[in-house]
């Protein structure tokens, strides 16, 4: 029996003011000087991989509280365009009850394989994890 892959669309429309809006609703995103592109591509990443971990927490019967951050390098490559050269997310997990020895390993696997955006960008992200305090690799 053959499987069919989940497929997931997403959708913006961003108008002459650039002000960004999501078929899903919520609130719009407005246009600030201050947030560029890449500044969004980022935030998605972080979102993205922390969205991830909480799925792989909460079936692994974990409670998931997290921050991070990310930041890239853009410059020309040697294709000539530029682009994203390096990025690097940094996450702080909190995860309760405290998981079992050597299972941290592979919860991070999993929240990195589930990141689309993460999956998506060239050059891959590097991840650093501090779980409950300590520093994952």
């Amino acid at each position: 029996m053959t499987t069919r892959p989940r497929v997931y669309d997403f959708e913006v429309a961003v108008d002459q003011a650039r002000v960004a809006r999501s078929a899903l609703g919520g609130s719009p995103f407005a246009r600030e000087a201050e947030w560029w592109a890449e500044h969004l591509v980022l935030a998605g990443l972080v979102r993205c991989v922390l969205a991830s971990m909480d799925h792989a927490a909460r079936r692994a019967g974990l409670n998931c509280v997290a921050s991070g951050g990310a930041r890239a390098t853009v410059t020309k490559r040697e294709d000539g365009l530029y682009g994203f050269v390096a990025v690097e997310a940094s996450l702080d997990v909190r995860l309760a009850p405290a998981p079992a020895p050597g299972t941290i390993p592979e919860l991070v696997a999993k929240a990195e394989a589930g990141c689309f955006v993460g999956n998506s960008l060239s050059p891959k992200p590097g991840y650093r994890w501090v779980i409950n305090g300590q520093e994952a690799t």
